[in-house]
C-alpha cells in the first residue's frame, strides 16, 4: 500500500476526483491509515457510500444537463443565429458543460464498479473533465467583461463586440483551457491495485501543491476580481442610466451565471486548499483531516451537479430564453405531435418574430439569452 494516501481518493477517484494527490490507496481497504506524531489514524472508508450515492446523481444530473445544455445550443443556432459575442460565449459555455458532461456516465460506472475502459479512455475522459471546468469559468469570465463593455464602454463596444472577434477570443480561450488542464492529463494514471483497475491522479508533491495553487487562482481568485471589477463599474453606469430597467435586465443573468458559480465550486476549491496544505494551516490532525475528507466529499459532489444548472438560470432568469424555448417547442416538438394543430406553429412565428422588434440599442445591450 502507498503511504499517506488522502482519503477522498478512495471515493472520488471512483468517479475521476479533481484532487490532487502524489499517493493513491487501494479502494478495497475499510480503513486508510494516517501516521500523525507516530500515531496510527484509522478513518472509515467511503467507497461504499459513494458507490450508492453516485451513479444514480450522476446519471440524473447527465440526462438533465445534456438535454437543457443541448436545447440552449439548438436555441442559439436556430432562433438567434449567433448575431452577437454574447450568442458565442454563451454557446461556447453550454458546449464545455456538455464536454464535462459526457464523461459523467463513465464516472458513474466507475463508482459502482472499476474502470473498464482502458488507459486511453482514462487520459481523454480526465481531459475533457478538465477542459470542461476550465472552459466554462473562462467563458463565464469573458462573458461578465462582455457586459461591462456592453454598458460601460457603449461607444467602444460597439466596435470590438463583433461575432469575428467572439470567435476569436473563443479560440484563444479554448487554447487557455487546454494549456490548464494539462497537469490533470500528464499526471492521471490507469492503473491495476489489488486486483481492481483505477483512473485516477498520481501526482508529485510539487506538482500537487502548483495545481492545486493554479486551480484556485484560475478559478476561484481570477473570477472573484474580475467580478468586482466589472460589477462595480456596472453598477455605476445603471445608477446613471435613464433606462436602468432595460439594462438592469441585461445583466441580471450574467450576473446569477457567475453567482451560481461560485455557490457550486467556490467551496470544494476552499477545501482543496485546505487538504493539499494541511500542515500549513495546522489541520494535519485526525480530527481536522476526517472533517476534510468529509467535505472534500460533500463539497466536489455539489460542484458537479453545476454542469447542468446554467440551463436552470437562464430558464428563471432570461426572459428572452423562456421566449425562444417555448416558439421552438411549439415549431419543432408540438407541430410534429400534432400535424393538426396550425396554431402551435402559427404562434410560434408570431412568438420569434416579436423578438426582432427592439432597437438596435436595445439589441446592443441584451444579454443574449
Amino acid at each position: 500500500m502507498h503511504p499517506a494516501p488522502q482519503l477522498t481518493h478512495n471515493m472520488l477517484s471512483t468517479s475521476h476526483s479533481l484532487l490532487t494527490r502524489s499517493d493513491l490507496s487501494s479502494p478495497e481497504e475499510a480503513t486508510t491509515v494516517f501516521d500523525y506524531d507516530s500515531e496510527p489514524c484509522h478513518k472509515t472508508d467511503v467507497k461504499q457510500v459513494a458507490a450508492q450515492l453516485l451513479p444514480p446523481l450522476y446519471s440524473l444530473v447527465f440526462v438533465c444537463g445534456f438535454v437543457g445544455n443541448l436545447l440552449v445550443v439548438l436555441i442559439l443556432i436556430n432562433c438567434k443565429k449567433l448575431k452577437s459575442m454574447t450568442d458565442i460565449y454563451l454557446l461556447n459555455l453550454a458546449i464545455s458543460d456538455l464536454l464535462f458532461l459526457l464523461t459523467l456516465p463513465l464516472w458513474a460506472h466507475y463508482a459502482a464498479a472499476e474502470w473498464v475502459f482502458g488507459s486511453a479512455m482514462c487520459k481523454l475522459s480526465t481531459g475533457m473533465y478538465h477542459m470542461g471546468y476550465f472552459g466554462g469559468i473562462f467563458f463565464i469570465i469573458l462573458l461578465t467583461i462582455d457586459r461591462y463593455l456592453a454598458i460601460v464602454h457603449a461607444v467602444f463596444a460597439l466596435k470590438a463586440r463583433t461575432v469575428t472577434f467572439g470567435v476569436v477570443t473563443s479560440g484563444v480561450t479554448w487554447v487557455a483551457a487546454i494549456f490548464a488542464s494539462v497537469p490533470g492529463i500528464l499526471f492521471t494514471r490507469f492503473q491495476e491495485e489489488d486486483s481492481r483497475y483505477t483512473c485516477g491522479p498520481d501526482f508529485p508533491l510539487s506538482w500537487k501543491n502548483f495545481h492545486t495553487i493554479m486551480r484556485n487562482i484560475l478559478s476561484l481568485v481570477l473570477p472573484l476580481l474580475v467580478m468586482v471589477v466589472c460589477y462595480s463599474g456596472i453598477l455605476k453606469t445603471l445608477l446613471r442610466c435613464r433606462n436602468e430597467k432595460r439594462r438592469h435586465r441585461a445583466v441580471r443573468l450574467i450576473f446569477a451565471i457567475m453567482v451560481v458559480y461560485f455557490l457550486f465550486w467556490a467551496p470544494y476549491n476552499v477545501v482543496l486548499l485546505l487538504n493539499t496544505f494541511q500542515e500549513f494551516f495546522g489541520l494535519n490532525n485526525c480530527e481536522s483531516s476526517g472533517q476534510l475528507d468529509r467535505a472534500m466529499q460533500v463539497t466536489e459532489t455539489l460542484g458537479m451537479t453545476h454542469c447542468c444548472i446554467n440551463p436552470v438560470v437562464y430558464a428563471f432568469v432570461g426572459e428572452k430564453f423562456r421566449s425562444y424555448l417555448s416558439a421552438f417547442f411549439r415549431k419543432h416538438v408540438a407541430k410534429r405531435l400534432c400535424k393538426q394543430c396550425p396554431v402551435f406553429y402559427r404562434e410560434a412565428a408570431d412568438r420569434v418574430s416579436s423578438t426582432y422588434t427592439h432597437s438596435t440599442g436595445d439589441q446592443e445591450i441584451s444579454a443574449g439569452l
